[in-house]
């Protein structure tokens, strides 16, 4: 029923911004087109740590950014001139394409009162033919996302298709993702037609087969079974999968199909041929010298991976 079990690590976006990191993970690279996973939060911080919480502008190559907040706000510039706050229930998706730079920044001391800030970010690699496209902002509205009840059972499809449900959320390869909530005792499913599934627990608690997943796991399951999901209490999940793409390369915030590109993308970034955010150009994330420690172990200090 259950490929594998992934627990999140610690890692830092930011110097006092720890995150729960899920993917990419040593056993399990991508699930389905799905190559990064963060979940942020509760974040606790005082109005005098805002500034320690923002994520400098920096780059990315062949991939989408997929935000969706639970709690709080986060401002969004990127080197297209967007400038963009998402809220709760919204999503951003950026497609870095050939390359572009963003920033992510906590300018509302209201967003993080009482630890109300609580995120997911993902990022869906492209196909080979989609990677060298030209970059793309979107931020769509609640409005814009279907979502469905029944008894015990809440789902919003952030994007792709799922349970007969469909938006206009523009994506480049065949996928799902949702964002479900469950009351105890509510049974769920996860949506057919897919070779790759997977059902992060955000919070609360889920059984599965007799066995009890808890906050902070990543459940891949077995393609072409048809497993049940039972909440021990109120619980939120993240549901995520579909096509796989083939074998990608990531180094810091590059993916690629190719290693040659890159070697390019870290080359553009230090030459400052991928520019930075027109309002947001005063300060940036250098290039790592050495990604060789795992995130969050102390030295070299963390750097920006969203």
């Amino acid at each position: 029923m259950l490929d594998l079990v992934i627990d999140a690590r610690p890692a830092a976006l930011a110097p006092g911004f720890a995150v729960k990191r899920i993917l990419p993970y040593r056993l399990r690279r991508m699930l389905g087109p799905f190559i990064f996973m963060d979940n942020a939060g509760p974040v606790q911080a005082a109005p005098a740590q805002l500034a320690s919480l923002d994520v400098l502008p920096h780059p990315h190559i062949g991939l989408s950014t997929v935000s969706y907040l639970f709690g709080g706000q986060v401002t969004h510039r990127d080197s297209l001139g967007v400038e963009q706050i998402i809220r709760p229930g919204e999503v951003n998706w950026m497609t870095a394409g050939s390359g572009i730079a963003h920033s992510e920044r906590f300018e509302d001391p209201a967003a993080l009162a009482g630890g109300a800030l609580e995120m997911v970010q993902t990022w869906v690699a492209l196909p080979e033919a989609d990677e060298e496209q030209a970059p793309t902002f979107r931020n769509y509205q609640p409005a814009e996302l279907p979502i469905f009840t029944e008894p015990g059972v809440w789902l919003r499809l952030i994007a792709g298709e799922a349970f007969g449900l469909k938006n206009e959320v523009e994506t480049h390869s065949p996928l799902f993702y949702l964002h479900v909530v469950l009351q105890a005792g509510a049974r769920f499913g996860l949506p057919r037609g897919y070779p790759e599934r997977g059902a992060y627990v955000a919070k609360g608690s889920v059984e599965v087969s007799g066995r009890v997943y808890t906050p902070g796991q990543l459940l891949v399951f077995t393609p072409g079974l048809d497993p049940v999901l039972v909440a021990r209490e109120p619980s939120t999940l993240m549901l995520l999968g579909g096509e796989p793409l083939g074998e990608r390369f990531i180094w810091w915030n590059f993916v690629s199909s190719r290693r040659e590109r890159i070697e390019q993308a870290k080359a553009d970034w230090q030459a400052g041929r991928i520019l930075l955010p027109p309002t947001d150009n005063h300060e940036f994330v250098p290039l790592p010298s050495d990604r060789t420690r795992p995130a969050g172990s102390g030295s070299p200090a963390p750097q920006a991976l969203s």
